[in-house]
């Protein structure tokens, strides 16, 4: 018992001698009193408190905030001098090159509804190669296209035959105004076939050839691009040349010509080429050119109107859907209507410039959690 009323006395004493206020404690306090009031903010002399919103992180979330360049699907951009005025690194060289491959194939054994194996096959090339210095622009353009499809009991017949090359020479002029000169060369491959009228038609029986007909048109005007997806060109001098090389081809009537043994028909007059270029969704664009020619010495009010459509659905890098529609009307050459619509489903690669857009993100990472 004694030992537990020492034990007993001795905790009152220590608990009593603790409250009862030092001199030593009482300047140890005053310090940590002038320190808090250094540095403690006066909340009533802020005029203009900054507010600053934090974001919630949850659990087992980690999350970076970043500039990153995310790579976007390549698309077919056409080069104009917008575009190459807007490169943030400075060069003279700019390519841009895009490949299609389509192949079609049937094959039919003991099929009640019938049909004809067969297999065929489209390909396509796109390129451009642009120049710039200072305020000089020089386009080189050049478009091929061939098809061709073999069906079982019949003769290979093609399905798309162009060759187009383009020149143009630019010099800007402020404010997206450019004095536009240049030349245009269209003509096709392979020998055409009407195959309604011969469906197995020899060499003899041809209505078309490579350079019969060539069409040649050579101009000086001006354009106008504001935007990289729209372009004017007006060519208030331009020529228009139809070459027929073939002397079976050269006929009265056929292709404009006047006279049979007429190699090359000539007519001056203005041209306006339209370029204009929707995005319909993300990876949806549709191409649209429209082009007008109007003869000044043979009857002026017949304009010459071509359409050239195309609609490119891309699925990814590489597969991706065309769809093509061309319409052209000539007085001078047949008196209707010109239709021709292609669809395909194939190989698509692209090479040269490609667009990079630079956003802003979050990155967020997420540990795997075993439950």
């Amino acid at each position: 018992m004694k030992r537990l009323f020492s034990l007993l006395f001795i905790m009152v004493s220590f608990s009593v001698f603790s409250q009862t206020e030092q001199p030593y404690r009482r300047t140890i306090d005053s310090i940590n009193q002038n320190r808090w009031k250094q540095f403690l903010p006066d909340l009533d002399s802020l005029a203009n408190p900054v507010i600053i919103d934090l974001d919630p992180k949850f659990q087992d979330t980690i999350v970076i905030r970043d500039e990153v360049i995310i790579p976007q699907v390549i698309e077919e951009v056409p080069l104009t001098p917008f575009s190459l005025n807007n490169y943030k690194e400075p060069r003279k060289w700019y390519f841009f090159g895009q490949n299609n491959l389509v192949i079609n194939q049937a094959s039919f054994s003991n099929w009640n509804s019938g049909g004809n194996n067969n297999i065929g096959a489209i390909g396509k090339i796109n390129y451009n190669l642009s120049y710039k210095n200072r305020k000089h622009y020089l386009e080189n353009m050049l478009q091929l296209g061939y098809g061709w499809i073999a069906s079982e009991g019949q003769s290979n017949r093609k399905t798309e035959d162009y060759l187009n090359f383009m020149t143009n020479y630019g010099y800007d002029l402020g404010k997206h105004y450019y004095f536009s000169t240049g030349f245009q060369l269209v003509t096709q491959f392979a020998p055409g076939f009407n195959y309604t009228e011969t469906p197995d038609p020899s060499y003899i029986d041809r209505i078309s050839k490579f350079m019969a007909p060539g069409y040649l048109n050579a101009g000086i005007g001006f354009s106008y691009n504001p935007d990289e997806n729209f372009q004017i060109i007006l060519r208030p001098a331009n020529g228009k040349f139809t070459l027929v090389t073939d002397p079976l081809l050269q006929k009265t009537g056929r292709y404009g010509l006047e006279r049979d043994g007429q190699g090359v028909r000539s007519e001056l007059g203005a041209m306006m080429n339209i370029l204009y270029r929707i995005k319909v969704y993300k990876d949806i664009n549709l191409d649209n050119q429209l082009n007008f020619f109007s003869n000044y010495i043979n009857h002026p009010e017949r304009v010459d109107i071509a359409y050239n459509g195309v609609l490119n659905i891309r699925f990814n890098k590489f597969i991706s859907t065309i769809v093509s529609l061309d319409l052209a009307y000539d007085h001078d050459q047949i008196q209707k209507l010109q239709r021709k619509q292609t669809l395909g489903i194939g190989f698509s690669y692209n090479i040269g410039e490609q667009n990079q857009e630079k956003v802003k993100t979050r990155k967020v990472f997420k540990p795997f959690i075993a439950k």
